[in-house]
């Protein structure tokens, strides 16, 4: 699978994931963009994908940046506290 990341690299961390809509939701601490590769590493969590869809408070985004609470429609079960990443 992919490289290991630092702790220190999350752009990002799960607070809840929706099983019924496969979406997580995740606090930013940096930019997303739609397109952008992504990383979603955890203790039983290792999903790497890229950003197909993103909305905050219910209105598609093509970006988002550090303090957002953004959905990401996810393509496997993410937990609480899973870690985002971006991939190179």
């Amino acid at each position: 699978m992919a490289d290991e990341h630092p702790e220190n690299e999350a752009i990002g961390r799960v607070t809840h994931y929706y099983s019924h809509l496969e979406v997580a939701a995740v606090t930013l601490e940096a930019p997303l963009r739609s397109g952008d590769r992504i990383h979603i590493k955890g203790h039983t969590t290792d999903l790497v994908q890229p950003v197909e869809s993103m909305e905050v408070e219910h209105a598609q985004v093509e970006q988002a940046g550090p303090g957002d609470d953004v959905a990401l429609k996810v393509t496997d079960h993410v937990r609480e506290h899973d870690k985002l990443y971006l991939e190179e």
